[in-house]
C-alpha cells in the first residue's frame, strides 16, 4: 500500500507523484494524460504559449483523461528591452546562427506571453491544480484561483520563498532543490546563496510552513521518492525522468543526449533564456560562458535564441540546443509514461519497507 499524504487526498489522486511541467512542447497530451491515468498527476506547460494554445491543449488532455490534471504559468514582469543590450545579444549570437545556416537575427515584435491573459484562461479551465514558478502570485489571484476550486502551488528555492507563498495563499509549496534540471526559480534573495540542495531544502521548508510540501530536483527512482517522504515532503514532482518516455514529444537529438549523459555533465547557465537553467553541457553553453554578463534577462534571451534552439533541433544539432535536464540524468529509463509511475511505485514501497 502505498502512503496516502495530504497531496493525495487533496488533489484526489493515488500517488503522490506530479509529472513536471516541462515547457517546449515536451510534456504533450500523450504524457500527461498517460501519467495522470497512471494515478499520479499530469501536469501541461502553458507558460511559453498563447492563451488559445493552453485551452486547446488542455482539451486534448481532457480527451485522454477524466483524472485531474494540472496547468504550469511563469511569474513575470511585462518585458522591457534594452536595445542596445539586444543589439549585443544579437550580436553574440551570430556565429552560431551563421553555423545553422540561418540569416541575421533582429530585434523582436513580442518577447513573451500575455501573463494576465493566459491567467485568465487559466481561470475558464480550472484544472486541479495550477502552478506557478519565478515568482509569488498575488493573493487575490491566488483567492480567484481557489474560487474556482483549483489549488494552488508555488515554487520556492529557499525558505523566504516558501514562506512568501505560504503568505500568499498557496496550498501548496514545491521545494526546487539545486539538483533539478531546467530553470531554477529563484525570485527572492541571492541566487548563488539559493542554490540548495534537496536534502537540506525540503526539511527547512517543512518546518517552516504548515502547508504540504513538494519535494522536485534529481529524483529519478523510487529510493529518491521514498528519502524524499521520510524528509517530511507529502509528494514529489518529477521532470526528466519522464523525458525520455516514449510519449514525451522530445526531439531525438535531446533525447539521445540525456540518455548518454553522466550527471556531473550537467551545468548551470544563463546564456540560453537569460534566467539560471540546468541542462547537459554542449558548444552553445561553453561558447558564450564567458560573455554571459553581457545577455539580456529572461525572457528576452529566451525569445532571441528560440529560433536558434529550434533549428539545431530539426537539424539533429544537440551541441546548439537547450539540453535541460537535472542531475539525475544518468538513471534515465525509456520507459512508457505508466510503466515509469507503476515502477516508481513499487520502487518507493520497497524502499520505505527495506528500512
Amino acid at each position: 500500500m502505498f502512503p496516502a499524504t495530504r497531496l493525495t487526498k487533496l488533489l484526489g489522486i493515488e500517488y503522490p507523484i506530479i509529472q513536471a511541467p516541462m515547457a517546449g512542447a515536451v510534456t504533450g497530451p500523450d504524457l500527461i494524460a498517460a501519467v495522470s491515468n497512471a494515478g499520479a498527476l499530469g501536469t501541461f506547460a502553458g507558460a511559453m504559449i498563447p492563451p488559445v494554445a493552453i485551452r486547446k491543449g488542455v482539451a486534448e488532455i481532457r480527451e485522454k483523461t477524466s483524472k485531474p490534471i494540472g496547468v504550469n504559468l511563469f511569474v513575470l514582469e511585462e518585458p522591457a528591452p534594452d536595445p542596445q543590450q539586444v543589439a549585443r545579444a544579437l550580436e553574440l549570437l551570430q556565429p552560431i546562427r551563421d553555423a545553422l545556416g540561418l540569416p541575421p537575427g533582429a530585434p523582436l515584435q513580442k518577447y513573451c506571453e500575455d501573463t494576465n491573459a493566459q491567467f485568465e484562461v487559466l481561470l475558464e479551465l480550472a484544472p486541479a491544480i495550477a502552478s506557478f514558478t519565478f515568482g509569488v502570485l498575488p493573493k487575490q489571484k491566488v483567492a480567484a484561483l481557489k474560487a474556482r476550486g483549483t489549488l494552488v502551488m508555488g515554487t520556492a528555492t529557499n525558505v523566504a520563498e516558501a514562506e512568501a507563498w505560504e503568505d500568499s495563499g498557496a496550498d501548496m509549496i514545491c521545494a526546487q532543490g539545486s539538483e533539478a534540471g531546467a530553470h531554477r526559480g529563484t525570485f527572492l534573495g541571492d541566487f548563488d546563496g539559493s542554490m540548495i540542495g534537496l536534502m537540506a531544502l525540503v526539511p527547512q521548508i517543512v518546518d517552516a510552513v504548515r502547508v504540504p510540501v513538494i519535494a522536485a530536483g534529481g529524483i529519478m527512482d523510487g529510493r529518491g521518492i521514498a528519502a524524499a517522504l521520510m524528509l517530511g515532503a507529502e509528494g514529489v514532482q518529477i521532470g526528466t525522468a519522464f523525458l525520455t518516455c516514449p510519449e514525451s514529444g522530445l526531439a531525438a537529438p535531446w533525447k539521445n543526449s540525456l540518455l548518454r549523459a553522466s550527471g556531473e555533465q550537467t551545468r548551470v547557465s544563463r546564456i540560453y533564456s537569460g534566467k539560471p537553467a540546468r541542462g547537459v553541457e554542449n558548444e552553445f553553453m561553453r561558447r558564450l560562458d564567458a560573455v554571459r554578463d553581457q545577455i539580456p534577462p529572461y525572457p528576452i534571451q529566451n525569445a532571441l535564441t528560440g529560433p536558434i534552439r529550434r533549428a539545431a533541433a530539426g537539424a539533429g544539432r544537440p551541441e546548439f540546443m537547450s539540453l535541460w535536464a537535472g542531475q539525475g540524468v544518468a538513471m534515465c529509463r525509456e520507459l512508457p509514461a505508466a510503466e515509469l509511475v507503476a515502477t516508481l511505485v513499487k520502487e518507493t514501497h520497497s524502499a520505505l519497507h527495506s528500512v
